[in-house]
């Protein structure tokens, strides 16, 4: 499969070899950023470049972390965080304002509650041979592509890139969290040395067209609503929120306590996409399995690595 990378629209295009290329650049810029020359070095990497962060839902580790990404490679960077800031206010189509926005910069990553959103910027884009990169950086309840590569990312540098023979136990909201179903995604690159635990309620269980288009029936997969039992079996435990913006229930049906750590494995990890609210509490925090806060991190350097490759940069 090829490496190179002009736009990241869905999550299906980070295939394995993609990935290790990105996780290795992301360990690279990490180390540069480590000294006064190499941080001089990581600005002019994408100096001559200027992006817009078009941010039609709320967002905060997202809109930051690829806001200092740009800053961290010297890009020029403006946003429009609310569709009143806009003429999509007047009626103005998402596809017209695509086209302004492509007309300005280099780049536009965008987050959008509309699912077709990302592809509808594709078309106009492709339609009028633009120049301009594209991102996804979320997409109505769909998909969450860089979410996914961080993800990944913090595991491959926890397990030193091993997965083999991971339980890997994702919770919550499986039928409206675009987080879950884009790391369920990318972990597909990784069957069958994975095998996929799914914790949900009945009434937000994964969608099964989503589970038949997107998880090989070769999966080790099994679903359950015993979120205790699922616990002592994993080795990665992926908590997610209830996803109440779309309607529906507020309340997590399952809670990660402090009780609940002496039945995990002793090397297992817990993940987050981020925000939380009650489905993990924060007495959590400080137990060395809990790598969040290390996984937020993780998403401003895979971010800066995805940038460099979108634009077809090496480090030197």
């Amino acid at each position: 499969m090829p490496n190179s990378l002009v736009h990241l629209i869905q999550t299906d295009q980070l295939h394995k070899d993609l990935i290790n290329i990105l996780a290795e650049k992301a360990d690279e810029l990490r180390e540069l950023n480590e000294s006064r020359d190499g941080r001089l070095q990581l600005k002019s990497m994408l100096s001559d470049k200027r992006a817009i962060l078009f941010f039609e839902q709320p967002s905060t580790r997202t809109f930051f972390s690829f806001a200092n990404a740009c800053h961290i490679l010297g890009m020029s960077v403006t946003d429009c965080r609310d569709n009143t800031a806009s003429s999509q206010a007047k009626g103005e189509s998402i596809e017209d304002t695509i086209h302004t926005f492509a007309n300005y910069v280099d780049l536009c990553v965008i987050r959008h509650s509309q699912n077709e959103a990302i592809n509808k910027a594709l078309h106009v884009v492709e339609a009028f041979d633009l120049s301009t990169r594209l991102v996804n950086a979320g997409n109505g309840d769909r998909d969450h592509p860089t979410q996914a590569l961080l993800d990944v990312y913090t595991l491959i540098r926890h397990y030193k890139g091993d997965l083999k023979g991971k339980t890997v136990t994702v919770v919550g909201d499986l039928a409206r969290g675009r987080a879950a179903k884009a790391f369920i995604k990318i972990l597909m690159q990784y069957e069958p040395e994975v095998s996929l635990q799914l914790v949900s309620t009945s009434a937000y269980r994964l969608d099964p067209k989503f589970r038949r288009e997107f998880v090989p029936e070769s999966t080790s997969c099994h679903e359950t609503s015993d979120f205790e039992s699922a616990l002592q079996s994993a080795d990665v435990l992926y908590m997610t929120r209830m996803q109440n913006e779309w309607g529906g229930d507020s309340q997590a049906a399952f809670q990660l306590m402090n009780r609940h750590l002496a039945t995990m494995k002793k090397d297992a990890s817990i993940l987050h996409p981020l925000p939380r609210r009650e489905e993990i509490l924060p007495d959590v925090d400080h137990d060395e399995r809990a790598l969040y806060w290390e996984q937020e991190k993780n998403g401003l350097w895979i971010r800066c690595a995805l940038l460099l490759k979108i634009f077809g940069v090496e480090i030197n």
